[in-house]
């Protein structure tokens, strides 16, 4: 009984012990007698262990586990990941995160701060200018920083910030401009231009009532000076703004602000919105979530006594304190607070798609579109007493002039693209649609190699003769070329976004399987002779069974190998589809489609950020992956000399 007991537990022993034998090895214990004997282990362990000898590999491994995770688990913590936020006003911005980085000798001594875009300039109470932000003019060369020598030593007054421009504003009135002037945004052009409107002529050769101006307001190549009497200086660009012409020698407007396609005003009669189109901001509600009403039914007898506006909608300050909004609302906006009864906004700013207000109780808020977080106010926002609100920037500002509290929009790490879309979020959300289309891609090819493979190899004769012609047929096919022709015959079709890509992954799929299958081919026809595969076909083992299940596991490392090599190479053939235009679509992102501005001069020369950073990513993710098979290739070959 004894003795079956100690056969019992040796058995069980033995079979607990036989994963690890296979896998981990049989170690010999130190107890026994034995010496001078080298340890056994599995070929898989050998495997394992030779690859992590290897420390390149390893780095390579650490980069590629790294990039998946930043790919595909990145977007989560990103806002509006789909197809990244796009804004023109922020185009072809480079890399920075100084947007609200207010000069030091500002800091204390703020009175005005200004901005259009991507840059802002500040005023200090003593007269000086200040700018920061990415403030270089295009492909100009042009900085907005080189202010002029006359414009530092004069005491200005008033500052405005234009999308290429600055207006300052000295004592006595005489205004400075810089920047662009291509356009006549701050001065008579060079050239007489039928769709320039000049500069006033009294504005160049004179001054101006400083006391008198209500607002100095500079937009998209425009800048507007309205008076407290109703009087407006309007000069720029005539294309800037649809119905700027409206507004050209119309005088008597109590209020004026530009919007991304039109410029907006209120009449001294406060109860109407004037654009020169009818019906335009006909309808106004009293939030912005809130259902339209007729302008002249919702005023009911109360007037607007001024106005801010952003991209696409604005706000009006009616003469009881209240707000009310007309435009349109992206949705998911943040709706204004409602305040309690005996609080209400004393000012309120606009940036491109948002707004800030202060009230009576030195409370601030935002509200709007919240995309790059300008409608986060900080905690540090207590004991207000101006704001002063940017594209994407906000600045709450005491008393005395000394910077409290920032938010929003701090830069862009890899810069933005021709339509102001974050390249970093583009890259993230890129990556991850280039990845699945490679893995997709390699499983097709993969399953479709081994079938073909294992079936021509082993039973060989005519099932050979017919699967290699086939193969043939498929290798004889331009791969390039046909692929570039399916997908422009796609793009003359009417079909979803996602069934262009799940195409795609089809034709690089169906396209890319007859390498692996010649490889898988050859290994199959060498294993079959083994002794194995003769014992197993003297059993009567069924053929299928014996191709797959018994001679496919032993020629699996090299298919593991030419795996990882041949997602590499499909990650850089759609790179390449779309880079030539014919793959995925702007906006949604992969790297390919992102390298497609990189066959424009310009860009190359220029916006250098646009290409760099998504080459770095595609090249280090394929040239890992490519080592990483390389490493395998080399540690699963037993007759290698792993040392060396």
């Amino acid at each position: 009984m004894e003795g079956r007991r100690k056969m019992s537990k040796k058995n069980k022993k033995g079979s607990s012990g036989l994963f690890r034998r296979l896998f981990m090895g049989n170690r010999i214990k130190a107890d026994e007698n034995v010496n001078n004997v080298e340890e056994i282990v599995s070929p898989g362990k050998q495997i394992v262990h030779n690859f992590f000898e290897r420390k390149l590999a390893v780095f390579a491994l650490c980069v590629v586990i790294g990039m998946f995770l930043f790919v595909f688990i990145g977007p989560l913590f990103m806002p509006n990941y789909y197809d990244s936020y796009t804004e023109l006003t922020q185009k072809n911005v480079p890399p920075t995160m100084s947007m609200m980085s207010v000069p030091s000798e500002l800091k204390n001594d703020i009175k005005q701060i200004d901005s259009y875009g991507t840059f802002s300039v500040g005023l200090s109470n003593a007269g000086k200018v200040y700018v920061w932000g990415a403030s270089k003019i295009g492909t100009t060369g042009a900085d907005l920083k080189d202010i002029p020598a006359e414009v530092q030593n004069a005491k200005i007054v008033m500052v405005g910030a234009g999308i290429d421009h600055i207006i300052a504003i000295d004592e006595n009135g005489k205004i400075y401009g810089w920047g662009n002037n291509r356009l006549g945004q701050y001065g008579r052009p060079i050239e007489d231009n039928p769709s320039i409107a000049d500069m006033p002529e009294e504005l160049i050769e004179g001054t101006i009532d400083v006391a008198n101006i209500k607002r100095l307001e500079c937009g998209y190549q425009c800048t507007a000076i309205l008076m407290n009497d109703g009087t407006l200086y309007l000069w720029g660009n005539k294309n800037a703004y649809s119905n700027i012409d409206k507004f050209i020698d119309n005088d008597g407007m109590e209020d004026i602000a530009f919007t991304l396609n039109y410029i907006v005003g209120v009449p001294k009669t406060g109860t109407s919105i004037f654009t020169g189109t009818r019906g335009l901001y006909g309808q106004v509600r009293s939030n912005i979530n809130k259902k339209a009403k007729n302008i002249k039914e919702y005023l009911n007898g109360r007037k607007i006594v001024s106005m801010v506006a952003n991209n696409s909608n604005i706000c009006l300050i009616l003469d009881d304190n209240s707000l009310c909004f007309a435009g349109d609302f992206p949705q998911k906006s943040v709706a204004m607070p409602k305040l309690p009864k005996d609080e209400y906004f004393t000012t309120v700013e606009a940036g491109s798609g948002h707004y800030t207000g202060l009230t009576n109780k030195g409370n601030v808020y935002s509200w709007g579109t919240n995309v790059l977080g300008q409608c986060n106010v900080s905690d540090k926002a207590t004991g207000v007493s101006q704001i002063f609100t940017g594209a994407f920037q906000n600045y709450a500002v005491d008393a005395n002039g000394k910077l409290i509290a920032k938010w929003g929009l701090k830069g862009y790490i890899f810069g933005t693209d021709s339509y102001g879309a974050d390249i970093f979020q583009r890259i993230v959300n890129g990556g991850r649609m280039t990845m699945t289309i490679g893995a997709v891609s390699v499983i097709i090819s993969t399953i479709i190699g081994i079938i073909v493979g294992c079936l021509s190899g082993y039973f060989g004769g005519k099932v050979d003769i017919v699967l290699m012609r086939v193969m043939e047929g498929f290798s004889a096919i331009p791969f390039l070329p046909f692929a570039l022709i399916l997908s422009a015959v796609m793009a003359q079709m009417t079909l979803s976004e996602t069934t262009r890509i799940f195409i795609i992954m089809c034709i690089l799929g169906v396209l890319s399987w007859p390498g692996l299958a010649r490889l898988v081919r050859g290994q199959v026809l060498s294993a079959r002779e083994g002794e194995y595969v003769v014992a197993a076909q003297a059993m009567g083992v069924n053929s299928w069974k014996i191709a797959f299940k018994h001679i496919l596991p032993n020629v699996f490392s090299v298919i593991l190998v030419t795996l990882t090599l041949d997602f590499a190479t499909c990650m850089l053939t759609e790179s390449t589809l779309s880079y030539l235009g014919f793959g995925v679509n702007y906006p949604r992102p992969t790297w390919g489609n992102m390298l497609n501005g990189a066959n424009n001069a310009t860009i190359i020369k220029n916006f250098w950020w646009q290409w760099l950073f998504t080459s770095l990513f595609l090249a280090t993710t394929t040239i890992c992956i490519n080592i990483i098979g390389d490493t395998l290739r080399d540690v699963m070959d037993p007759k290698s000399n792993i040392d060396k």
